[in-house]
């Protein structure tokens, strides 16, 4: 708080200030030396640490719609509509993903902050590019926030994935690494391996047809060779399978002597 007299007030070379008089914005105040005079009004100075650039005070909404000047002179404003992503960048480097509809402010001055604007009706894939730089985020010293709006999907090989959109079959995804936007869709991934395969229908009580009790234990390999079609017949075709042979094996077991079985 400042009374009625001149004061003095020193902006470091890592901040910047607001002036409020009487409770309203004044200006901004660039680092440097600043006299300021209060006469009758009252004066209150808040700082502001460049290192964290984000603005954060309740007065962004008010700058953003009456401050226009002020606005392009100090800040990097952010405001996305409810069908585009926002990718800022500090200093060159990815370090969060802005959701639709952001309004938000960041100072100039020493972070250099930019915010590559994505439409998400250009599809729900991202570009192979960003894909990369998400899918290392680990090795990263600053992690990338926001990621919840993006699914990621790590492909092993010998295996693919269905992707399904919004309930649908949208593709199938080879090895290899894939990232999508979640926002405004309903995005599925199911794995499927390509490999050779077993399937185990173990201890099978069964009767032949003369009443004597087996227990019987069957062994089968399988490879799934055309995705697309076992999964549009099927919700699950490794169940359908186990089915199907649990079935074989009591129809060729049930219907056989087992004299005839041992032949």
């Amino acid at each position: 708080m400042l009374n009625n007299k001149i004061q003095r007030i020193t902006v470091k070379k890592n901040e910047r200030a607001l002036l409020l008089r009487n409770g309203d914005f004044d200006r901004v105040l660039q680092s440097g030396t600043h006299w300021l005079f209060a006469g009758l009004d009252t004066l209150r100075v808040e700082t502001f640490a460049l290192e964290q650039p984000a603005f954060t005070n309740g007065l962004a909404d008010y700058l953003m719609a009456q401050e226009p000047t002020v606005v392009a002179a100090n800040f990097v404003q952010v405001n996305l509509s409810e069908r585009e992503v926002g990718l800022r960048s500090e200093n060159g480097v990815l370090v969060e993903i802005l959701p639709p509809g952001t309004r938000r402010l960041y100072w100039k001055g020493l972070v250099d902050v930019a915010v590559q604007v994505v439409n998400l009706q250009n599809g729900a894939e991202l570009p192979s590019d960003l894909v990369a730089r998400l899918t290392q985020t680990q090795l990263r010293q600053r992690a990338v926030t926001g990621l919840n709006g993006v699914l990621q999907v790590q492909v092993p090989e010998g295996q693919c994935a269905l992707l399904t959109l919004d309930g649908k079959v949208e593709r199938l995804l080879t090895a290899g690494a894939y990232a999508f936007w979640k926002y405004g869709r309903t995005l599925a991934v199911e794995l499927v391996d390509l490999r050779l395969q077993t399937v185990e229908v173990s201890g099978q009580d069964i009767m032949t047809r003369d009443k004597v009790s087996l227990r019987l234990n069957l062994s089968a390999t399988y490879r799934i060779t055309n995705v697309l079609q076992a999964f549009a017949q099927l919700q699950k075709p490794a169940d359908y399978l186990y089915r199907e042979l649990q079935f074989a094996l009591r129809a060729a077991v049930g219907t056989r002597t087992l004299d005839e079985l041992l032949e």
